[in-house]
């Protein structure tokens, strides 16, 4: 039970669960590479691996506090890698936030527009009863819009009642039953 709200949780948030390993994978692998590095140097300033593992986080958010160096070309050549691996990550993690953001908007505003036209389509409903109840009344200018708001309403009411078949895996939508999914290739059952 467990494992699976687990899986479940790793798949809603793999999005931002891969940088944020990517980050950690970064900050420990230049730190330990950059001891190994520097720690034997004369004049070195980074001779622990605490010392490198500060280094790799102030360097891979791009602070860089000036309080340990690199000295080597080797050294130097590994801190502009963190770096420059950092400033990728921060950019992708701004991505994916935004991207989440933006997908949640548009859901929001897909079920407002939805209700909104539930609601119009209702009232148009309640405006041709109204009109048919004094059809007798009705000059031909009245019928033709009458005929031209039952045409308008039944397509819209046709359009929101066709079937959506959705793919489990990626959410692609298609309006008749597909065979394979044409993102994912997961057979449709």
């Amino acid at each position: 039970m467990k494992s699976a709200r687990f899986n479940t949780f790793l798949q809603a948030n793999i999005s931002v669960i891969i940088p944020v390993v990517l980050t950690a994978l970064v900050i420990i692998l230049g730190g330990i590479a950059e001891y190994l590095v520097e720690h034997r140097q004369p004049g070195a300033n980074i001779t622990n691996l605490g010392d490198a593992l500060w280094w790799s986080v102030i360097t891979i958010t791009t602070v860089g506090y000036g309080d340990y160096t690199p000295i080597s070309p080797i050294g130097r050549l590994i801190g502009v890698i963190v770096m420059f691996s950092g400033i990728g990550i921060a950019v992708t993690l701004v991505t994916v936030v935004s991207q989440n953001r933006v997908q949640r908007m548009q859901e929001r505003l897909k079920s407002k527009t939805g209700d909104k036209a539930r609601v119009l389509a209702n009232e148009t409903k309640v405006t041709i009863q109204n009109k048919i109840e004094g059809i007798e009344k009705l000059t031909e200018e009245d019928f033709e819009g009458l005929v031209i708001m039952m045409k308008s309403l039944r397509l819209t009411l046709l359009a929101q009642s066709k079937d959506v078949y959705k793919c489990p895996r990626c959410g692609n939508d298609y309006r008749t039953k597909p065979k394979f999914c044409s993102s994912c290739g997961l057979a449709a059952t």
